[in-house]
């Protein structure tokens, strides 16, 4: 037998383990509400190509490759346990019983690591908590690709409506039909149809009823049965308390925004500060995509060098907001064509860093240039540190970060040379470090960060809607502090 037939049959191997894996971990996911991960990335709903996938980018962060023969122990035992609701990252069970297994089996090593989950320490499942989509533009349809997909097993969270002005013919057909196609996110997992006649999208099941309104204070939810709802606005028209307050008269019980904050509104990070969001507390911001994007590196950092000062550079993908073709605009370069020019525009992500790290006193400057192309952007954080350091030594610690802190949600590490933009589109990371491109000398540290501004942030969306709603379950093995 030849070199490519032992690598063929390797493959095949593989193939069938992974074939394996699919049922019980949709049976885990339905059954027990038990979420499957490898390295923070879940394998519910994946393919066989992309279980073998997930697995062959372990080797890029964690420097060796991991091999489905290696897992699949690991998911086995978790048959075995009577585990109520949670994350469990099959990933990790590996890699640290590879690194000491204390002696253990494989069984009793998993039923130590997740005891948390099992027996009479489970948490119960929780009923589903209603949720309102207030437009429907390209988070808005993000955030319903995302809602639906995590509806299946028939707890958490449950889109129930999207409230959105009343176009002219066919509106529901040509929303529907934007929920199913996207140019730049692929097509939707599942099947859609529309009911004209009762203003309804059912997507994989799912019943979302079609609400036409320009006014949130004259929408009678309960006549579609939705209560305590929580409502994500995605408009940006409303940042403030007052205004976003109006969906609060119409029965909502809490407002999440997909914009920065104004005045007194929370800006929440998820990952870094959802957890000060305080349990009376009815309206709140995800703050942006760029603040998402730099505030997860830029707290890892301060925590491990210290952080005297610092400065973004954006380089953004463009956005709805600016022009198709040269025209009017009341910013003074975003009415120029986005799809022939590089503007220079402003952020706010600088100036918000200080509301989701308010004990980080160094200052933080920041600027942003639109580029064309239609989505992933990079964020170039440029930081004086308190202590000198290398190179080496920030990318083994920001790779162990990815790996097994807190932050591994938010913060991913990619060290391939050859990584360009679109490279990163869907990813569910609020930021991913290029080591490639990272420059450190002394204490000057300089990291290139990737984000999907439109799929990461929505990600970054609904971990804090399932942190305020209270079907954020909690992740075995837990995360080194």
């Amino acid at each position: 037998m030849t070199v490519n037939d032992d690598s063929f049959t390797n493959w095949m191997h593989r193939e069938e383990i992974a074939e394996s894996m699919i049922p019980i971990i949709g049976k885990l996911h339905r059954e027990q509400d038990v979420n499957v991960l490898l390295h923070s990335r879940s394998l519910v709903n994946k393919s066989v190509v992309s279980i073998l996938k997930t697995h062959r980018f372990a080797r890029q962060i964690a420097g060796e490759e991991l091999s489905v023969t290696e897992t699949m122990p690991f998911l086995r035992a978790l048959t075995t346990l009577d585990l109520g609701p949670s994350q469990i990252d099959i990933g990790m069970l590996a890699a640290t019983y590879r690194a000491d297994g204390g002696g253990l089996s494989v069984e009793e090593f998993t039923a130590e690591a997740v005891a948390g989950a099992t027996g009479d320490n489970k948490i119960e499942r929780r009923a589903s908590r209603d949720v309102v989509l207030y437009g429907f533009g390209r988070i808005g349809r993000l955030l319903a690709r995302l809602l639906i997909e995590k509806a299946g097993s028939g707890n958490g969270l449950r889109l129930r409506a999207i409230v959105v002005r009343k176009g002219s013919g066919q509106d529901i057909v040509k929303r529907a039909s934007l929920l199913r196609r996207d140019s730049i996110h692929g097509q939707f997992q599942g099947t859609i149809t529309v009911d004209e006649a009762n203003s309804k999208i059912i997507a994989n099941g799912n019943e979302i009823q079609v609400i036409y309104s320009d006014d949130p204070t004259t929408v009678d939810y309960t006549a579609y049965g939705i209560k305590d709802a929580i409502l994500i606005d995605n408009t940006g028209r409303w940042r403030d308390r007052e205004g976003l307050s109006k969906h609060l008269q119409a029965g909502i019980s809490k407002v999440v925004l997909t914009a920065p904050g104004k005045g007194d509104v929370p800006n929440i990070v998820h990952g870094v500060n959802h957890d000060t969001i305080k349990p009376d507390e009815r309206i709140l911001s995800c703050a942006s995509c760029t603040t998402n994007a730099i505030v997860p590196p830029l707290k890892a950092m301060a925590d491990e060098y210290g952080v005297l000062r610092g400065h973004v550079e954006t380089v953004h993908s463009y956005t709805n907001d600016q022009n198709l073709l040269d025209n009017y605009h009341s910013s003074d370069r975003r009415g120029r064509s986005a799809a022939l020019n590089m503007v220079i525009t402003e952020t706010g992500a600088a100036s918000a860093v200080a509301k989701a790290l308010p004990d980080l006193h160094a200052p933080i400057t920041g600027s942003s240039i639109r580029v064309p192309v239609p989505d992933v952007s990079i964020a170039i954080l440029s930081l004086r540190l308190e202590r000198e350091t290398t190179r080496e030594e920030v990318l083994d610690y920001l790779r162990n970060v990815s790996l097994a802190s807190p932050l591994k949600r938010q913060i991913d590490f990619i060290s391939a040379p050859d990584a360009v933009s679109s490279d990163f589109i869907g990813s569910r990371h609020a930021s991913i470090v290029d080591a490639g491109a990272t420059k450190v000398d002394g204490d000057n540290a300089i990291l290139y960060l990737w984000y999907d501004n439109e799929f990461g942030y929505s990600c970054q969306v609904i971990r804090v809607v399932q942190h305020v709603s209270g079907v954020e379950y909690p992740t075995y093995p837990a995360p080194a502090v």
